[in-house]
This record gives structure tokens, sequence and C-alpha cells, in this order.
């Protein structure tokens, strides 16, 4: 035993100072295989991508600051890229995966992602961000907790249950990529998964037999946390539970006033986390519905998805019609004032976006002012184009921010209009040019017929106002200047504008684009570049070591081989996983 001591004696120093050198905070580790398995979730088999040979993918679970490593090795016969949407990236945006910051993960190659969850609370999900692929799957749920000395403004749930939804085609994320490039519509999805399952039989005529369903199982009498991601590619959905009130609690990372809902307009790359009680009698099983919105709603039936929710005593099956959806269709101010409610629980405990300040925002002056159009598809050069402001972005080989990182000229340009263009399209690697510190106003001018939901990687910004028609400079005298919600993802209605205030705080290179992945995919995204122009690591973090180089940068990328290589986490990160290792061997052996 002697040896175990002295080698314990030895090391405990070691293990001490690496851990406080690389962050005084904790560390959670996650391995992700990501795969193409066969799965037939609306009775069709097709390829779809798993993680860790599960579809969907396993959840994160961690805690507010904790360092989250994350290695993914590719299996696919594509590159990848992970992206943890709405996790803030601060002062990182190095680990964001996406083209602007990140080379793609070769085929058959690892790569570890290392970031801190700082300042952050909340639910969110992550998804493969390149080639379409969120179509096929490989996403799964992100719970960020409070830490234990920060109380949550509600009594503890008896449990944390996370739920995915999602518009789906039998047709996989290859498929209907090619449907874009040769400049066709997706047409109608084939029905919505619920946790990658298809709907409970409800009705024999529109769900036919043998397709599996999720099952929720629930106690009597306990009130769960239920967490809910729209993961889809472009249908925003009305989730409900039969005969249940949702309290609306979270939404990516901000507590809301609590208000009660029978159903919620759930829009693409959304999440929110209600309290639900069971507090129904357990004669019959409950309907969990997710169903399509904004759209013609006779013909989209069977883009529906049913879950059941059991009672561990219910007595028989849930059975007859379906929670009705909301009945608006000669309203279109329903759903607009839905989103309007839900506001900031701004005297709640917890982390708060940046600056600590900022909660106060109404009396911020702003620095920047950016109407960011959209329309619907245009021509450029042949090929069917999305567009913001008139610009197609395209992504450069070489992403934007390894080109600032080594001084490189020409790969895009600082250059993105403030308001819309009034020439032809065009495509463009366009970026928006972020004041450091600054308060950015982003007028987000939906002109297409469809619902649109635009995501900004980096921060979470503040919703002041939305409201149909153009916006004008007297718009903003409808602004929520107190409790408007911070979150990351927003919808913005047909013929309508959202306007967000965000406070750019966070040095790097961010994304702002829409969630719709088939406007995504066809370049209705741009960037907003921060820097410091004192340049410090106390704003941004240095250039990971295990960085991954393509484009112009090609050459300086070492070839590696996935059968010979072993997790790239940078070396101190890898001497304190090993020495970790060790240290907890050395702890069993002296029991």
């Amino acid at each position: 035993m002697a040896p175990f001591r002295n080698l314990f004696i030895f090391l405990l120093p070691i293990c001490l100072f690496v851990t406080l050198s690389s962050a005084a905070d904790p560390f959670a580790f996650f391995n992700f295989e990501v795969s193409y398995i066969t799965a037939s979730p609306l009775g069709v088999p097709q390829q779809v991508i798993a993680i860790n040979g599960k579809f969907p993918g396993p959840p994160i679970n961690v805690t507010t600051n904790n360092n989250v490593v994350i290695n993914v090795r590719n299996k696919l016969d594509e590159s990848l890229l992970m992206h943890w949407s709405g996790v803030q990236q601060r002062r990182s945006s190095w680990q964001d995966g996406v083209l602007g910051t990140n080379c793609p993960i070769p085929p058959k190659w690892n790569w570890t992602y290392q970031f801190q969850v700082k300042d952050q609370i909340g639910s969110f999900f992550y998804f493969p961000s390149l080639h379409f692929q969120r179509a096929s799957g490989g996403f799964g749920g992100i719970i960020i907790n409070n830490r234990p000395i920060i109380p949550i403004p509600f009594a503890t749930p008896d449990g944390d249950i996370v739920i995915l939804i999602g518009d789906w085609y039998t047709r996989n994320h290859t498929a209907l990529r090619k449907t874009l490039d040769d400049g066709k519509d997706l047409g109608m999805p084939h029905g919505v998964l619920i946790n990658g399952k298809g709907p409970y039989r409800y009705n024999d005529t529109l769900v036919p037999d043998g397709i599996e369903h999720e099952t929720i199982e629930v106690h009597p009498g306990k009130t769960y946390r239920i967490r809910v991601h729209n993961v889809g590619i472009s249908t925003s959905l009305n989730f409900r539970i039969q005969n249940h009130n949702l309290l609306l609690a979270e939404t990516e990372g901000s507590y809301t006033v609590q208000q009660n809902y029978t159903s919620l307009d759930i829009h693409v790359g959304q999440s929110y986390s209600f309290l639900v009680t069971m507090d129904q009698n357990a004669s019959t099983d409950y309907y969990i519905v997710a169903s399509a919105r904004f759209v013609n709603e006779s013909l989209w039936k069977r883009v529906t998805g049913v879950a059941i929710l059991h009672y561990s005593n219910s007595k028989g099956k849930a059975a007859g019609p379906l929670p009705e959806a909301p009945n608006d269709e000669f309203d279109k101010t329903f759903s607009m004032n839905q989103a309007r409610s839900i506001r900031w629980n701004v005297s709640a405990s917890g982390a708060r976006p940046n600056p600590q300040g900022s909660f106060r925002y109404g009396s911020i002056n702003v620095t920047d002012v950016y109407v960011l159009q959209n329309k619907p598809p245009v021509s450029i050069s042949g090929k069917q184009r999305t567009t913001l402001n008139g610009i197609s972005f395209v992504n450069p080989s070489t992403p934007i921010r390894l080109a600032d990182q080594f001084k490189l000229k020409g790969v895009y340009k600082l250059d993105f209009p403030t308001r819309p263009l009034t020439g032809p399209p065009k495509t463009e690697t366009s970026v928006i040019n972020g004041t450091y510190r600054g308060f950015m106003e982003i007028v987000l001018q939906n002109n297409d017929t469809k619902m649109q939901s635009y995501h900004m990687n980096g921060y979470a910004f503040f919703v002041v106002g939305m409201d149909y028609g153009e916006w004008t400079e007297n718009s903003r005298g409808t602004y929520n200047k107190w409790d408007g919600i911070a979150r990351s993802t927003i919808q913005v209605y047909p013929g309508a504008w959202t306007a967000i205030l965000i406070s750019l705080d966070n040095v790097g290179v961010w994304n702002i684009r829409t969630e719709n992945l088939d406007s995504w995919y066809l370049g209705q995204e741009t960037y907003v570049r921060v820097v410091n122009p004192e340049a410090t690591n106390k704003t941004e973090l240095p250039m990971p070591d295990n960085a991954l180089f393509c484009g112009q940068l090609n050459k300086l990328q070492k070839p590696q081989d996935i059968s010979s290589a072993t997790p790239i986490m940078g070396g101190k990160l890898t001497m304190l996983f090993t020495l970790l290792t060790i240290f907890s061997t050395v702890i069993s052996a002296l029991r």
C-alpha cells in the first residue's frame, strides 16, 4: 500500500496545479460517434444519422460554468461539424461548429470540442450544421443546470423530460439537398417526429399500422420540467398535451414570467421548458401533439406528431380525436400576441446575458442599426438562392475566423449593407462589421409568404418588438423596453418584422441565419464579426492547438487516420485528463 500512498502524495499537487491552471470549474467529458443507421420512424426504412448508435442522440446534461469536452468521431461519408445551438461560446467562437469559424471534420477523422458553458442555464440542443444533415438527424438536447447555490424560480421538479419535435421526410438529407440544388421546393413533409418516432395511431386512415410511437411515463401528482425543442426543417409546430396546462418557465436560457398555456407555437430552432403537473385522473392515457402551423391545415393533417403521456396507474389507452390546435385561421394576430406575451422574469436569480447590467437594455444607446430583409427565393446565375438584403451568402473555403488569425486577404468582405440593396441580388461572402461593446439593433423583415425563424450564435438577444407590415423608425414606439425575453432564436411572421437588440460583448465571428434549413442551405445567412482592437486573451481565447486547417491554409493540416488517432484535446487538457484518471485509480486502490 505504501507505494500507492507515495504516488498519491506525488500526484495530488500536480492534479491540483493542472486543474487550477486550466480552470477552477469541473469538466464534463463526452464521446460522440456520428454514423448512419437504418430506421423507420414513419414506417419506411431510411438512412438516419445517429450519435453513439442512437436516434435522436443522447442528451448533454451539464451545470453552469462546466468545461465541456466532446470528442466527435465522424463515421459519415462526408464532412461534419457539430453546432451547440444557444450555447454562447463565451470568448471562443473557435468551438462554434459552423463554417465561418471551423474547418469541417473529414470522414474517418475525429475532433474534440472544448468549451465552457459560462454564465448560462437552460434548454438548448445540438445538431450537425453542414450539408443539410440535420434533416437526417444527429440532433439531441442540451440541459444546463443551475449551480446548487443559485435558486431556481420554482419548486424543484420531480423529473426532467426532453422532447424533440420536428417535421420529417422519408427521403434522407442527400436526396433533399439534391432537390434544392435542382431548383425545386421540398414539398410537404411526410410527418412529424417526436423523439425520433412517428405518430401514435390515433386515426386509422391517417396513420398506418406498424409505426413505433413515443410513450412518456409519469406519476400522478408529480410536476415535471418538460423541455421541448423544434429540431425540424422548416415547419412551425403547435405543441400541446391533452387536458394539461403548460406553465412556461424558461426559453433558451432565460427564465420567463410564468404563464399557463393550453398550447404554444414552437418555431424551427426554438426551445422552451414547461412545468407540467400530472393532475388528471388516470382513466386513460393522454395525447402529446405537435401539429403543423401556418399552412393549409386540412391538407397537412398527416404532418402531425402524436406521442402518449402515460400515467403509471393509467387504466386505458388514449382514444378519440386529438386536442384541437388554435382556431385562428382568420385571426393572424393570435399567434403573434401569444409570442408577445412571453416575457423575461427580470427578478429571477441565475446567469444573465452579459454585461450584467444589460437587463436595463431599454436605456442603452444603440450604436448600429441593421434592417435584414428576406424575400422568396430568387434565381442568381441560373441557380435558386435565398437572400438577406439582396445578398446570398457564400461560405469561403477558409473560415472567416481562421482568415483573420492568419491575416489572409480577400477571403471575405466587411461590407454587409445596413439596408436592403436596390440592385439585382448577388452572391457574396459579405460580413457585418460589429463594434466591440456596441449595442446593435437588428430588424428582421420577412417579405416572404412563409414563416421564418432566425438564430444568432454567440449571444442571447432581447426581443423588443414584432408587428405586421413594413418596419419604420416610428415602430420603435411600440418596443418593450423593460422585460423583452432574452433568447437566441426568434420567429418572424410572413409579411411582418421582429426587432432585436444585442450587446456585442462577445468577441468572435458569429453566424446569424434563418433556422429554416432549406432557406439557410440556399444562402440566407451572414456573420457578425466582433473584434476587440486591444486583442487580449481576456476577451478571446487563443486558437485551440487542435484547430483544423482548410482552404488557403490546407498545407498546415497534418494527416490523421482515425484508426490510429487518439482524441485531440490539447496538451494541458490531455495531461489533466490522464492525471485525473490515474488519480481516480489510486483512490480506488487506497480504499
